[in-house]
């Protein structure tokens, strides 16, 4: 089970969920282009070769320190399942991909102000078979999840490949990616345990 949401609690080889939302519950995504901007920084930060800006100065660079395992991000808010290997690396990648697109929505929609609400949520999973859950609960987010743009999923199913998406850790769990398919799915079962995730989140 996942301990309480508490940021401070920075640990090397630990996993978490991270979740965030809008100020005020605001979309923080519109058109398919601030999607791809958010993958985006992801994969700056996530690469295997760093990357530089305008200027030629380099970005942090996270890979082999961070691994995300899975993500969903959702016209108002998102999630990620990361594995931290050094502590603090979470807090670097939060820090610079929250901070570059903030600026580049406030620009683009031209609005001031914070645009998430408070700080991101990080909860510390301690149990590794709670690991299952927490990543058909990111996938499970969408309505239309089966067909949805903005989620790890097709990359577990083998549709999508990416340097910066890591689900081999959830997929070691399966037999076959063919087998976490048919997990998604079948998950009346843990109804229970996903809606326990859902009601730690709804009062964050």
């Amino acid at each position: 089970m996942p301990s309480p949401n508490i940021l401070k609690q920075d640990v090397a080889g630990g996993y978490y969920h991270i979740y965030t939302r809008g100020v005020d519950k605001r979309q923080i995504f519109i058109e398919p282009k601030d999607y791809a901007v958010f993958l985006n920084l992801l994969k700056r930060y996530l690469s295997v070769e760093s990357q530089k800006d305008n200027n030629g100065i380099s970005y942090p660079h996270l890979y082999g320190q961070l691994e995300i395992l899975s993500f969903c991000l959702m016209p108002n808010h998102l999630h990620l399942l990361v594995y931290q290997k050094e502590s603090g690396t979470m807090q670097k990648l939060m820090r610079g991909v929250l901070t570059s697109y903030s600026k580049y929505f406030n620009k683009t929609y031209n609005r001031r102000g914070p645009l998430f609400e408070s700080r991101y949520k990080a909860s510390l999973i301690s149990n590794h078979s709670y690991l299952e859950h927490i990543s058909r609960y990111i996938h499970l987010n969408p309505r239309d999840w089966q067909n949805y743009s903005y989620s790890s999923l097709p990359y577990f199913l083998g549709k999508y490949k990416a340097e910066w998406v890591k689900p081999k850790k959830i997929l070691d769990m399966f037999n076959t990616p063919q087998d976490y398919s048919v997990f998604i799915v079948d998950y009346q079962d843990h109804k229970k345990m996903l809606d326990g995730i859902k009601s730690e989140l709804a009062d964050s």
